[in-house]
């Protein structure tokens, strides 16, 4: 379990988060969660018009994080963008290809002011080639880079829609904390920042490496059955139980496949684990027996006896889920409009977690004051900025 008490791993680090939504929403989610000081750059109101605003408890409702609103197409806004680039480490964003440099904010621009920066640019496709300026979100990502083929069909022989944003969260957001960390390791080594070109697809590709690589490798074609890990074998499925539930079964090593086995009473199937032929049976007579049972009855019978079996569990049970309480990976967060309610803490190894209540800011509030004034920019112009609409 996470240390309450560790000391925050990128306290020192600071963050200019640019985006709303997505991969780079993530990004400085998990790096707020490791102690870095995330600030959300956002759009003034009148300027925001295009912008997705997430619901409130959307990124872990942006705990701990500050917030300021600037408009970057005008003169003062770009100004005052710069002074905050001047004294932060990172810089995260995610328009299309293209978009900052029109703004004037390009890397090049920000490295003259700050050659430590860390420009990191999220994009779908990446900075460059055919697809750069295609519009996209998970699922194409996921389509591109063969993840929703290798997937099971559904019953009209189509691919499934994923049950998770597995290209935003992995492809995408950590994809760019990965990054991110090995740039600021190597500035620590060089004293220069770097620019970050992440494409979530490639990150897709990344996930999809033991298929791809087979195929380049040996010219197979993996797919939906092709192999163990997508439901060549009934050592590799899912069950549904007396109660309308589901189980899990994963016993890929012929050990765990013989304890499963010897629990089931179906010893006779153990020497064909791996035969082909005999896989239909396999299955009709795992099916058969699974139907016997309620589903918690089985993971209380199985789980502990090294079968790799678990439950699958409805979001709700994820909630209540006893392993998961125990763990702590939940925490309080306080809402001024939302009132008090149970998010996901900071999750990942690591990341320290808070025994109090989370604080989050309504949807009006912005530390602009604070924020202006700590890069020196007076008080008189800070009251002249947000008079004209430039920052709020």
């Amino acid at each position: 379990m996470t240390s309450r008490n560790a000391t925050p791993a990128l306290s020192a680090i600071r963050v200019l988060d640019l985006s709303t939504v997505g991969p780079a929403a993530r990004c400085s989610r998990m790096l707020s969660d490791y102690g870095a000081r995330v600030v959300k750059v956002g759009a003034p109101p009148r300027k925001g018009g295009v912008q997705i605003v997430p619901p409130f408890y959307a990124y872990s409702g942006q705990r701990e994080m500050e917030r300021i609103r600037i408009d970057l197409k005008a003169e003062g806004g770009r100004d005052a963008f710069l002074r905050l680039a001047e004294k932060s480490d990172v810089v995260i964003e995610s328009y299309r290809p293209g978009v900052m440099e029109r703004l004037g904010l390009g890397y090049e621009v920000l490295r003259a002011r700050n050659p430590r920066i860390i420009f990191c640019s999220t994009s779908g496709y990446g900075q460059d080639g055919p697809y750069s300026q295609w519009a996209g979100h998970d699922l194409n990502y996921l389509a591109l880079g063969g993840f929703l083929h290798c997937s099971g069909r559904r019953a009209d022989g189509g691919p499934p829609i994923p049950g998770a944003t597995v290209a935003d969260s992995a492809a995408g957001g950590m994809h760019a904390v990965i990054a991110i960390l090995a740039a600021l390791v190597a500035r620590d080594a060089t004293g220069e920042g770097a620019y970050l070109d992440v494409s979530v697809a490639e990150g897709v590709l990344s996930l999809m490496a033991l298929a791809v690589d087979q195929h380049l490798a040996t010219g197979e074609a993996p797919g939906p059955g092709h192999d163990i890990l997508t439901g060549r074998y009934a050592c590799y499925d899912l069950y549904a139980t007396r109660d309308g539930g589901w189980l899990a079964v994963a016993a890929i090593e012929p050990a765990f496949f013989a304890n499963l086995c010897r629990a089931l009473g179906l010893e006779e199937w153990i020497p064909f684990q791996l035969d082909d032929a005999r896989q239909d049976e396999i299955r009709a007579a795992f099916r058969d027996v699974f139907a016997g049972k309620d589903r918690d009855t089985w993971v209380e019978e199985l789980a502990p006896a090294s079968t790799c079996v678990s439950p699958v569990h409805s979001v709700e049970e994820v909630a209540r889920d006893p392993h998961f309480q125990q763990r702590g990976v939940f925490v309080e967060a306080r809402h001024p409009d939302a009132g008090t309610f149970r998010q996901i803490g900071p999750v990942l190894a690591g990341a320290p977690r808070s025994d109090q209540a989370y604080a989050l800011a309504g949807p009006d509030h912005t530390d602009v004051e604070a924020l202006l004034r700590e890069v020196g920019i007076p008080a008189d112009d800070i009251a002249a900025l947000r008079s004209e609409g430039v920052v709020a």
